[in-house]
């Protein structure tokens, strides 16, 4: 089975950069999918509505790029691994402020630390893991890697289903603390990617700024790429437990299990899609994953039982993710090799910055229409999937890339 004898290829120290770098963005989304099933009770507490509180969202995603760009610096600079271990610490500890917050505005001021701790996150551990491993192994360490997204947030649905009866929101915010124990982990198991090591006494190495300016059109290229991705994403995740809990009146449970079956059908989506992109290529495998989602979103957004909303829950997720988990792999190889702790993050993340605007403006379209977050799900789902598609065919296929080795 080519996925098991893909693993079986990477080395100890391979190994232990990939499960560092998976966990890191598995707990870092825990952190920020925690927010998304207590959106209604934040508000409840503060005297607030929906809306306000989803502006924790958006300032969250539009501080990620500032954390890419600056973690992804210092990365480039000193080393993966212990600006990995900084960023980790970080996030934790402002995801934890989060539950001290003694008011929405200060709520919201936690929330914009944490996204830039957050941002710095993918880039820093996904170059890590793609510098370290094989290039054969790239397709489906990938597609395992991305859906560390999709495992965090059924973490957290998870966590939410068995304890926020007990513990209220600002417990479950306290339990983002976890994260923080895996910085000993990559301490003691964890070594410096070898093509950071290789080009860092280069004298020729160019500085970010020179990077940017001459791959400028590419980098443009990516940021475009990313806005379609973060509103495919964020698109049908961010307000989905609010559409079951509003309009579909679900409780605590209901709305734990379905999350569960949607990420259960991410993870799917995510390694059998990575896994297709070695044998076919990274644009085709997204382009397949993106449309396919498009005669499952009826029954995703507008289906009026829970057995059939979590059906389409977990469809929808297969395809979802199914286009992510390409984007590891394919972010890193059209990266250049002097700034590749920030070009693919810092990419990603300014695509975040654009899409940020994602969750209010869905609750403006939901709260227009008497609240159908259905109609709102649909229409951004359907029109990122197309523009996914659209965009990745006008882009380049770079798979067969050799990072610099010593």
């Amino acid at each position: 089975m080519s996925i098991v004898s893909d693993l079986r290829s990477l080395n100890r120290e391979q190994r232990a950069a990939f499960i560092a770098s998976l966990l890191g963005w598995t707990l870092d989304a825990f952190d920020f999918f925690i927010l998304v099933f207590v959106i209604r009770s934040i508000a409840a507490d503060f005297n607030s509505q929906v809306k306000d509180v989803t502006y924790a969202l958006t300032l969250t995603l539009m501080f990620r790029p500032l954390g890419a760009l600056v973690f992804g610096w210092l990365a480039d600079r000193f080393g993966r691994r212990p600006i990995l271990m900084i960023d980790i610490l970080l996030f934790s500890f402002f995801e934890v402020g989060s539950a001290t917050a003694p008011s929405l505005s200060v709520f919201l001021v936690w929330r914009a630390l944490f996204g830039f701790a957050m941002g710095g996150e993918w880039g820093i551990g996904s170059s890590l893991v793609m510098e370290t491993i094989p290039a054969q192994a790239r397709g489906v360490v990938s597609g395992i890697l991305q859906q560390g997204y999709a495992l965090g947030y059924l973490l957290a649905a998870v966590a939410f289903g068995l304890f926020y009866d007990w513990i209220g929101w600002r417990g479950m915010f306290v339990v983002g603390l976890l994260p923080a124990a895996l910085v000993v982990y990559i301490r003691l198991t964890v070594k410096e990617s070898p093509a950071w090591e290789a080009n860092r006494h280069r004298r020729d190495r160019p500085g970010l700024p020179a990077s940017l300016r001459k791959h400028w059109k590419h980098f443009l290229y990516l940021i475009l790429l990313m806005t379609a991705f973060t509103f495919f994403s964020h698109g049908t995740q961010d307000l989905y437990p609010t559409f079951l809990q509003a309009q579909h009146k679900l409780p605590t449970h209901a709305v734990s299990l379905i999350s569960v079956a949607a990420n259960i059908g991410a993870i799917i989506g995510g390694v059998a899609f990575g896994v297709y992109s070695q044998r076919v290529g990274r644009r085709r495998a997204i382009i397949t994953a993106s449309l396919l989602s498009l005669p499952i979103i009826p029954l995703w957004a507008f289906a009026s039982t829970p057995v059939m909303l979590g059906l389409g829950a977990f469809l929808i997720q297969i395809a979802v993710q199914g286009a992510w988990g390409v984007i590891p792999a394919h972010l890193n190889e059209l990266s250049p090799d002097e700034c590749r702790g920030t070009f693919p993050g810092f990419a990603y993340q300014l695509g975040n910055l654009i899409a940020a605007s994602n969750a209010v403006l869905q609750a403006d379209i939901a709260a227009s229409h008497g609240g159908n977050y259905g109609l709102a799900l649909a229409v951004v789902a359907a029109l990122s999937a197309v523009a996914i598609a659209v965009i990745t065919a006008c882009g380049k296929e770079a798979r067969t890339i050799v990072f610099t080795q010593p």
